[in-house]
Protein backbone atom coordinates (compact mmCIF):
# COMPACT_ATOMS: atom_id res chain seq x y z
CA UNK A 1 0.00 0.00 0.00
CA UNK A 2 1.30 3.43 -0.83
CA UNK A 3 0.53 6.69 0.94
CA UNK A 4 3.25 9.06 -0.31
CA UNK A 5 4.29 10.28 -3.77
CA UNK A 6 4.40 7.42 -6.26
CA UNK A 7 6.44 8.78 -9.13
CA UNK A 8 9.69 7.06 -8.11
CA UNK A 9 8.31 3.87 -6.62
CA UNK A 10 7.97 0.41 -8.06
CA UNK A 11 9.68 -1.48 -10.85
CA UNK A 12 10.79 0.37 -13.96
CA UNK A 13 8.37 0.92 -16.81
CA UNK A 14 9.45 -0.73 -20.08
CA UNK A 15 8.13 1.52 -22.86
CA UNK A 16 9.52 -0.77 -25.57
CA UNK A 17 7.23 -3.73 -24.79
CA UNK A 18 3.48 -3.46 -25.24
CA UNK A 19 1.66 -4.08 -21.98
CA UNK A 20 -1.97 -4.92 -21.39
CA UNK A 21 -2.92 -1.99 -19.15
CA UNK A 22 -1.49 0.53 -21.61
CA UNK A 23 -2.90 -1.13 -24.76
CA UNK A 24 -6.32 -1.29 -23.07
CA UNK A 25 -5.93 2.41 -22.27
CA UNK A 26 -5.22 3.07 -25.97
CA UNK A 27 -8.34 1.16 -27.05
CA UNK A 28 -10.40 3.23 -24.61
CA UNK A 29 -9.03 6.46 -26.11
CA UNK A 30 -6.63 7.28 -23.27
CA UNK A 31 -3.19 8.89 -23.40
CA UNK A 32 -1.30 6.73 -20.89
CA UNK A 33 0.48 4.56 -23.45
CA UNK A 34 3.63 4.39 -25.56
CA UNK A 35 4.27 3.89 -29.29
CA UNK A 36 4.85 0.15 -28.73
CA UNK A 37 1.43 -0.13 -27.06
CA UNK A 38 -0.30 1.76 -29.87
CA UNK A 39 1.46 -0.32 -32.55
CA UNK A 40 0.38 -3.63 -31.03
CA UNK A 41 -3.08 -2.31 -30.18
CA UNK A 42 -3.63 -1.06 -33.72
CA UNK A 43 -2.43 -4.34 -35.22
CA UNK A 44 -4.78 -6.34 -32.98
CA UNK A 45 -7.59 -3.98 -33.99
CA UNK A 46 -6.82 -4.59 -37.68
CA UNK A 47 -6.99 -8.34 -37.11
CA UNK A 48 -9.98 -8.24 -34.76
CA UNK A 49 -11.85 -4.90 -35.08
CA UNK A 50 -14.35 -5.90 -32.38
CA UNK A 51 -11.66 -5.55 -29.70
CA UNK A 52 -12.47 -1.86 -29.19
CA UNK A 53 -16.15 -2.70 -28.68
CA UNK A 54 -15.07 -5.36 -26.19
CA UNK A 55 -12.95 -2.86 -24.26
CA UNK A 56 -15.74 -0.31 -24.12
CA UNK A 57 -18.39 -2.90 -23.23
CA UNK A 58 -16.21 -4.22 -20.42
CA UNK A 59 -15.80 -0.71 -19.01
CA UNK A 60 -19.53 -0.01 -19.27
CA UNK A 61 -20.26 -3.32 -17.54
CA UNK A 62 -18.02 -2.21 -14.67
CA UNK A 63 -20.18 0.87 -14.14
CA UNK A 64 -23.45 -1.06 -14.21
CA UNK A 65 -22.14 -3.76 -11.87
CA UNK A 66 -20.80 -1.24 -9.36
CA UNK A 67 -24.07 0.73 -9.42
CA UNK A 68 -25.98 -2.49 -8.75
CA UNK A 69 -23.63 -3.48 -5.93
CA UNK A 70 -23.49 -0.11 -4.19
CA UNK A 71 -27.20 0.50 -4.76
CA UNK A 72 -29.51 -2.51 -4.81
CA UNK A 73 -27.06 -4.88 -3.08
CA UNK A 74 -25.90 -2.38 -0.45
CA UNK A 75 -22.20 -3.24 -0.76
CA UNK A 76 -19.84 -0.74 0.89
CA UNK A 77 -16.47 -2.42 0.23
CA UNK A 78 -14.77 -3.24 -3.07
CA UNK A 79 -11.55 -5.11 -3.88
CA UNK A 80 -10.69 -4.32 -7.52
CA UNK A 81 -7.99 -6.70 -8.81
CA UNK A 82 -6.39 -5.85 -12.14
CA UNK A 83 -7.48 -2.24 -11.94
CA UNK A 84 -5.73 -0.98 -15.07
CA UNK A 85 -4.87 2.63 -15.70
CA UNK A 86 -7.13 5.25 -14.14
CA UNK A 87 -9.88 6.48 -16.42
CA UNK A 88 -13.26 8.14 -16.01
CA UNK A 89 -15.68 6.50 -13.58
CA UNK A 90 -13.30 4.35 -11.59
CA UNK A 91 -14.92 2.02 -9.04
CA UNK A 92 -14.77 4.44 -6.10
CA UNK A 93 -16.16 7.31 -8.16
CA UNK A 94 -19.18 5.29 -9.32
CA UNK A 95 -19.80 3.71 -5.92
CA UNK A 96 -19.26 6.82 -3.80
CA UNK A 97 -21.82 8.76 -5.83
CA UNK A 98 -24.34 6.29 -4.43
CA UNK A 99 -22.79 5.78 -0.99
CA UNK A 100 -20.04 8.22 0.05
CA UNK A 101 -18.77 5.85 2.76
CA UNK A 102 -17.67 3.15 0.27
CA UNK A 103 -14.13 1.82 0.76
CA UNK A 104 -12.14 0.57 -2.25
CA UNK A 105 -8.80 -1.19 -2.56
CA UNK A 106 -7.27 -1.23 -6.02
CA UNK A 107 -4.74 -3.91 -7.00
CA UNK A 108 -2.50 -4.02 -10.06
CA UNK A 109 0.94 -5.29 -11.06
CA UNK A 110 1.75 -2.88 -13.89
CA UNK A 111 4.42 -0.33 -12.84
CA UNK A 112 2.76 2.44 -14.86
CA UNK A 113 -0.52 1.88 -13.01
CA UNK A 114 1.44 2.35 -9.78
CA UNK A 115 2.77 5.66 -11.03
CA UNK A 116 -0.72 6.83 -11.98
CA UNK A 117 -2.43 5.46 -8.87
CA UNK A 118 -2.78 8.88 -7.23
CA UNK A 119 -5.80 9.35 -9.48
CA UNK A 120 -7.37 6.28 -7.84
CA UNK A 121 -6.95 7.65 -4.34
CA UNK A 122 -9.31 10.64 -4.53
CA UNK A 123 -11.84 9.32 -2.03
CA UNK A 124 -14.69 11.14 -0.38
CA UNK A 125 -13.93 12.12 3.23
CA UNK A 126 -16.44 9.53 4.44
CA UNK A 127 -14.95 6.66 2.43
CA UNK A 128 -11.46 5.38 1.68
CA UNK A 129 -9.31 4.25 -1.23
CA UNK A 130 -5.99 2.44 -1.23
CA UNK A 131 -3.67 0.93 -3.81
CA UNK A 132 -1.80 -2.39 -3.56
CA UNK A 133 1.01 -3.31 -5.94
CA UNK A 134 0.59 -7.08 -6.28
CA UNK A 135 0.21 -9.88 -8.80
CA UNK A 136 -3.15 -11.64 -9.12
CA UNK A 137 -1.25 -14.91 -8.69
CA UNK A 138 -0.51 -13.89 -5.11
CA UNK A 139 -3.90 -13.69 -3.36
CA UNK A 140 -2.22 -14.00 0.04
CA UNK A 141 -0.46 -10.65 -0.38
CA UNK A 142 -3.59 -9.06 -1.85
CA UNK A 143 -5.75 -10.15 1.07
CA UNK A 144 -3.19 -9.18 3.71
CA UNK A 145 -2.70 -5.68 2.28
CA UNK A 146 -6.41 -5.15 1.57
CA UNK A 147 -7.22 -5.93 5.21
CA UNK A 148 -5.55 -2.65 6.16
CA UNK A 149 -8.45 -0.82 4.52
CA UNK A 150 -11.32 -3.33 4.25
CA UNK A 151 -13.15 -5.16 7.03
CA UNK A 152 -13.23 -8.84 6.08
CA UNK A 153 -16.00 -9.46 8.61
CA UNK A 154 -18.35 -7.45 6.37
CA UNK A 155 -19.37 -8.15 2.73
CA UNK A 156 -16.87 -7.24 0.01
CA UNK A 157 -17.30 -7.14 -3.76
CA UNK A 158 -14.30 -8.76 -5.47
CA UNK A 159 -13.88 -7.23 -8.93
CA UNK A 160 -11.92 -9.35 -11.43
CA UNK A 161 -12.55 -7.73 -14.80
CA UNK A 162 -10.34 -9.05 -17.59
CA UNK A 163 -7.74 -10.44 -15.18
CA UNK A 164 -8.36 -14.20 -14.87
CA UNK A 165 -7.54 -14.52 -18.59
CA UNK A 166 -3.90 -13.87 -17.63
CA UNK A 167 -3.93 -16.94 -15.38
CA UNK A 168 -3.19 -19.36 -18.18
CA UNK A 169 -3.32 -22.54 -16.11
CA UNK A 170 -6.85 -23.63 -15.19
CA UNK A 171 -5.79 -25.04 -11.83
CA UNK A 172 -4.09 -21.76 -10.91
CA UNK A 173 -7.13 -19.75 -12.01
CA UNK A 174 -9.37 -21.88 -9.79
CA UNK A 175 -6.91 -21.62 -6.89
CA UNK A 176 -6.80 -17.82 -7.05
CA UNK A 177 -10.56 -17.27 -7.44
CA UNK A 178 -11.39 -19.83 -4.75
CA UNK A 179 -8.88 -18.32 -2.30
CA UNK A 180 -10.37 -14.86 -2.73
CA UNK A 181 -13.98 -16.02 -2.43
CA UNK A 182 -13.14 -18.11 0.64
CA UNK A 183 -11.66 -15.03 2.34
CA UNK A 184 -14.85 -12.93 2.24
CA UNK A 185 -18.01 -13.48 4.27
CA UNK A 186 -21.48 -14.54 3.20
CA UNK A 187 -23.22 -11.76 1.31
CA UNK A 188 -20.07 -10.81 -0.57
CA UNK A 189 -19.94 -10.71 -4.37
CA UNK A 190 -17.62 -11.79 -7.17
CA UNK A 191 -17.69 -9.81 -10.42
CA UNK A 192 -15.83 -11.32 -13.35
CA UNK A 193 -15.34 -10.68 -17.05
CA UNK A 194 -13.35 -12.92 -19.35
CA UNK A 195 -12.65 -13.09 -23.10
CA UNK A 196 -13.97 -16.01 -25.10
CA UNK A 197 -13.83 -17.40 -28.61
CA UNK A 198 -17.59 -17.81 -28.36
CA UNK A 199 -20.15 -15.00 -28.76
CA UNK A 200 -18.64 -13.97 -32.09
CA UNK A 201 -15.07 -14.15 -30.87
CA UNK A 202 -14.07 -16.97 -33.18
CA UNK A 203 -12.05 -14.57 -35.33
CA UNK A 204 -9.93 -13.54 -32.35
CA UNK A 205 -7.65 -16.61 -32.50
CA UNK A 206 -5.10 -15.00 -34.80
CA UNK A 207 -5.13 -11.70 -32.90
CA UNK A 208 -4.67 -13.46 -29.57
CA UNK A 209 -1.72 -15.41 -30.97
CA UNK A 210 -0.20 -12.14 -32.22
CA UNK A 211 -0.69 -10.60 -28.79
CA UNK A 212 1.06 -13.49 -27.05
CA UNK A 213 4.08 -13.11 -29.32
CA UNK A 214 4.32 -9.32 -29.08
CA UNK A 215 2.92 -8.11 -25.74
CA UNK A 216 2.83 -8.79 -22.02
CA UNK A 217 1.36 -10.58 -20.23
CA UNK A 218 0.17 -13.53 -22.35
CA UNK A 219 -3.56 -14.12 -22.48
CA UNK A 220 -6.03 -16.93 -23.11
CA UNK A 221 -9.70 -17.30 -23.87
CA UNK A 222 -12.06 -19.64 -22.06
CA UNK A 223 -15.44 -21.10 -22.93
CA UNK A 224 -18.61 -20.16 -21.12
CA UNK A 225 -18.56 -23.57 -19.43
CA UNK A 226 -14.98 -23.05 -18.21
CA UNK A 227 -15.81 -19.58 -16.88
CA UNK A 228 -18.94 -20.91 -15.16
CA UNK A 229 -16.67 -23.42 -13.43
CA UNK A 230 -14.67 -20.56 -11.93
CA UNK A 231 -17.90 -19.17 -10.46
CA UNK A 232 -18.89 -22.32 -8.60
CA UNK A 233 -18.56 -20.63 -5.18
CA UNK A 234 -21.21 -17.97 -5.85
CA UNK A 235 -24.86 -17.80 -6.90
CA UNK A 236 -25.21 -15.75 -10.09
CA UNK A 237 -27.60 -12.81 -10.05
CA UNK A 238 -29.83 -12.33 -13.08
CA UNK A 239 -29.20 -12.55 -15.99
CA UNK A 240 -26.37 -14.94 -15.10
CA UNK A 241 -23.28 -15.50 -17.25
CA UNK A 242 -23.81 -13.53 -20.47
CA UNK A 243 -21.95 -11.31 -22.89
CA UNK A 244 -20.91 -8.41 -20.65
CA UNK A 245 -22.70 -5.96 -22.96
CA UNK A 246 -25.97 -7.76 -22.17
CA UNK A 247 -25.65 -7.82 -18.39
CA UNK A 248 -28.50 -5.54 -17.28
CA UNK A 249 -28.14 -3.14 -20.22
CA UNK A 250 -29.52 0.33 -19.78
CA UNK A 251 -31.81 0.90 -22.76
CA UNK A 252 -32.29 -1.51 -25.66
CA UNK A 253 -30.62 -4.84 -26.32
CA UNK A 254 -26.99 -4.22 -27.35
CA UNK A 255 -24.97 -6.43 -29.66
CA UNK A 256 -23.05 -9.24 -28.01
CA UNK A 257 -19.31 -8.87 -27.51
CA UNK A 258 -16.91 -11.79 -27.05
CA UNK A 259 -16.44 -11.08 -23.36
CA UNK A 260 -18.45 -12.93 -20.74
CA UNK A 261 -19.58 -11.08 -17.65
CA UNK A 262 -21.22 -12.19 -14.42
CA UNK A 263 -21.99 -11.03 -10.91
CA UNK A 264 -22.33 -13.70 -8.24
CA UNK A 265 -23.26 -13.57 -4.55
CA UNK A 266 -21.56 -15.76 -1.96
CA UNK A 267 -24.30 -17.57 -0.05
Amino acid sequence: MHDGPMSSEGPPVDPGTAHNARVWNHWLGGKDNFPADRAVGDRVFQMYPSIVRVARADRAFLGRAVRFLAGEAGIRQFLDIGTGLPTADNVHEVAQRIAPDVRVVYVDHDPLVLRQARALLTSTPEGATAYVQADARDPGTILREAARTLDFARPIAIMMLGIVNFLLDDAEAHRVVDRLVEAVPSGSYLVLTHPTLELGGEHNVQAMDFWNRNAEPPIRARTGAQIAGLLHGVELVEPGLVSCSRWRPEGGVPDEVAQYGAVGRKP
